[in-house]
């Protein structure tokens, strides 16, 4: 895309601008160490390795359906209270569900645990997870971890990490966040925005110029450049909370007097300083935004980076459907069809569905107001297509509704609602069957917005900018770009009312009271026993998926199973089924050999297996694994590793990890997360085993190549496997079982 170019190669700031280099500075760690990103870092860094980072965070943020699961392992591992300020809000689990956990249940615990151990406990539909964040928690030159992939904070000083639960528990235990020294990648801003144009198009951009090849991946962005002065602070956050969806590691902004003011707005000035780019600093690439040639985007399903200019799709929508459709119907593997040229109506249009503006994304004020600029004294129109607005926050609401925005909104026949994150992950306002809905959301996975495809269910979710879907909506649903109408931009100012946190968000930290009780619901269940590894491993195959990428919306799923997060046995049954439905029951087999293998009673499948490559079952930990080509796209939710390791699970295969997150997770929960070589043609399928011997010792001492066999029922060949990177930590919690195990043998205390 010509608005976005990348340089791959690096670049020294000279003058105060960019300036590309063949060949990094003869001292690269110390020109690095001139960036915003590496004072950030090192300034929260005890390893004092220059190659290797052991973090420390300033503050956490969890959301309902994972400070449960967080709690319960931390204080399972010896917790007494919460070290630093730890935030459990409460935007996933708001619906109350019947048949599982009924979710104000978790709530409750939540804000008893927050009494127990110190934290701060943020209502029901008060505040999604990273508002809150940002207007309560966020300071320049800070870090916060979270367990949600979304948390970014970066434009407000503050870097932000998405990880799942296992690594927010260390950090309840006094334990650091160990990871390489990452690559920094400078994002220069240049231009102006044009009118009609807003965040999401800027980031769709972003992501679909950045994600396929992970010319990003596991890096920290550095924006800055003569662009950023003209962007607003919702514009910027509406850009920076979805560099998750690059596959990026953090973000962080220059900071100015824009986020100097911010700060002075939300009641905490003190919070702000500059952050600035020394001369020299080195970057390891470059990516350059024209902002002034943005154009109105789209993201088609099922990936935000699957992206398009709305004008492009308008010439030629039947080629450009029927291209997304026959990816998205070998993606679905058969089980359903998508049909996206039925949204193509007689005069050649695209025709949508439903329009939602939500989230930590889409509901902002800036966002909203210029919709309601759109929307004002017009209508929606009382045909299918409906439009749905979630503030992400109280405050945002409160002044939407100070401001006339909800009334203009609602006047026009939009549906105003409250924080919630629902319908990013399949909560709240599903789409009906092979429908078109376009959002301002995060994520428009497969097995995200409610489909459901195993059960003949599917629906499409198309990323755009609240802009554009206002413009559509104000034409009834046909596709319509923002730049292509005329309104007008009333100047308006979001005025935070901090006395609605205040009267209605316990903040406990340093208030610790060990006598306070915790409220367990019916089904707030504890973690099942983990055992250890033993000096072999054994694992049989029972899930071999061949897509690209494999989300963790597949591997567990979201929406329907919300009301089982507090519940690893129950949630454990949705295990990867909207994409190999016969795992579960797979695992279980796997689980019960194992089972009676260690109550000495192995069964003779075992053995036989064994006998083939001079096992001894005494010795050897027999348990499920899966192969997929890339796993982990998405979500940070740790149960989309938990579930593969309650349910027996000793091991994952693939060429390369999609996140650090999902990997860490894996580890975390005791699955070995090994990779194969590219050139590897794993040709196996399920019910195939695969047997390392030696495992434990070799991970104990560092290995991270390991000779194993394959058994198939046409005979054994070998496969050499690969697990790099790991830290000493590391190898401890795997062979130990899992985190829990790790600190019950009285490591990392």
């Amino acid at each position: 895309m010509a608005m976005i170019e990348r340089l791959e190669k690096g670049v020294v700031i000279k003058g105060g601008r960019p300036v590309p280099t063949e060949h990094a500075p003869e001292d690269k760690i110390a020109a690095r160490g001139k960036t915003i990103a590496y004072k950030i870092m090192r300034a929260h860094d005890i390893s004092q390795n220059p190659a290797k980072m052991r973090l420390k965070f300033d503050a956490l943020v969890s959301h309902d359906i994972t400070y449960v699961g967080i709690i319960q392992t931390a204080r399972a591992s010896g917790m007494k209270e919460f070290p630093i300020p730890y935030a459990l809000t409460n935007c996933h689990n708001s619906l109350c569900a019947v048949g599982g956990t009924i979710n104000e249940d978790d709530h409750f615990f939540g804000l008893s645990a927050a009494k127990k151990y110190g934290g701060i406990f943020v209502p029901p539909n008060l505040a999604v997870i990273h508002q809150y964040a940002r207007e309560a928690l966020c300071g320049c030159g800070k870090m916060i971890l979270g367990s949600d992939s979304h948390t970014r904070y970066g434009c407000y000083g503050t870097m932000g990490i998405g990880e799942g639960g296992g690594e927010l528990a260390k950090q309840l235990l006094g334990n650091t966040y160990d990871i390489d020294a990452p690559e920094v990648v400078l994002v220069w801003l240049e231009g102006a925005v044009p009118h009609g144009i807003g965040p999401h198009d800027v980031a769709l951009a972003l992501i679909g110029v950045t994600f396929p090849d992970g010319f990003v991946k596991n890096k920290v962005l550095e924006f800055a450049g003569p662009g950023l002065s003209g962007l607003s602070m919702d514009f910027r956050i509406g850009v920076d909370v979805m560099t998750t969806e690059t596959s990026c590691l953090s973000s962080i902004w220059v900071t100015d007097d824009k986020v100097e003011e911010y700060y002075g707005d939300v009641g905490r000035p003190a919070e702000f300083k500059r952050l600035e780019i020394e001369e020299g600093a080195y970057y390891d690439a470059m990516v350059t935004v024209r902002l002034d040639e943005m154009e109105s985007m789209i993201a088609l399903p099922f990936h935000p980076s699957k992206v398009y200019t709305i004008h492009e799709l308008q010439k030629d929508p039947a080629r450009i459907f029927a291209e997304i459709e026959a990816a998205c119907n070998e993606e679905l593997g058969g089980r359903v069809k998508m049909d996206l040229r039925r949204n193509i109506n007689e005069k050649g249009q695209v025709v949508v569905e439903q329009g939602v503006i939500v989230g930590c994304a889409g509901g902002m004020y800036e966002n909203i107001a210029e919709a309601a600029d759109i929307l004002r004294g017009k209508s929606v129109g009382n045909g299918y297509f409906s439009l749905s607005v979630y503030p992400a926050s109280a405050p945002i609401a409160l002044a939407m509704a100070k401001d006339g925005l909800a009334a203009d909104l609602m006047e026009a026949g939009a549906l105003v609602k409250s924080a919630f994150c629902g319908p990013c992950f399949g909560a709240g306002d599903t789409p009906a069957h092979n429908t078109l809905s376009i959002r301002h959301a995060t994520r428009n996975f497969a097995n995200r917005e409610g489909s459901k495809p195993a059960a003949g269910q599917i629906a499409a979710v198309a990323l755009m900018d609240a802009r554009s879907i206002a413009a559509t909506a104000l034409s009834g649903g046909v596709l319509t770009a923002a730049t292509d109408i005329e309104y007008t931009v009333t100047p308006r100012k979001y005025r935070f009312t901090p006395s609605i946190y205040e009267k209605r968000v316990y903040n406990g930290f340093g208030k610790a009271d060990p006598g306070a009780q915790l409220r367990m619901g019916p089904n707030i269940a504890d973690w099942p026993m983990m055992p250890k590894m033993e000096d072999d491993l054994l694992v049989r195959l029972c899930a071999v998926i061949r897509d690209e990428v494999t989300t963790t919306d597949e591997l567990i799923p979201s929406g329907e199973t919300s009301s089982y997060r507090s519940n690893p046995i129950a949630l454990s049954e949705y295990a990867l089924s909207r994409r190999v439905p016969e795992y579960v029951g797979r695992a279980k087999a796997v689980r019960a050999l194992d089972e009676a293998r260690r109550e000495g009673n192995t069964p003779q499948e075992v053995l036989d297996v064994l006998a083939q490559v001079g096992g001894d079952a005494s010795r050897t930990s027999v348990g499920s694994c899966i192969f997929a080509r890339k796993p982990g796209d998405g979500s940070a939710r740790e149960q989309a590793a938990s579930c593969q390791k309650v349910l027996g699970g000793w091991a994952n295969f693939c060429y390369e990890y999609a996140t650090k997150r999902y990997r860490s997770n894996c580890i975390n929960w005791g699955l070995v997360p090994f990779t194969i070589d590219r050139e590897e043609a794993f040709d196996y399928e399920s019910g195939d085993w695969i047997y390392i011997p030696g495992v434990r010792k070799a991970l104990l001492d560092g290995a991270e190549t390991f000779a194993a066999k394959v058994i198939t029922s046409s005979g054994v060949r070998d496969i050499t496997l690969y697990c790099k990177g790991l830290s000493p930590d590391e190898r401890l919690i795997l062979t130990e079982g899992c985190l829990m195990n790790y600190y019950a043998a009285g490591y990392g205390k």
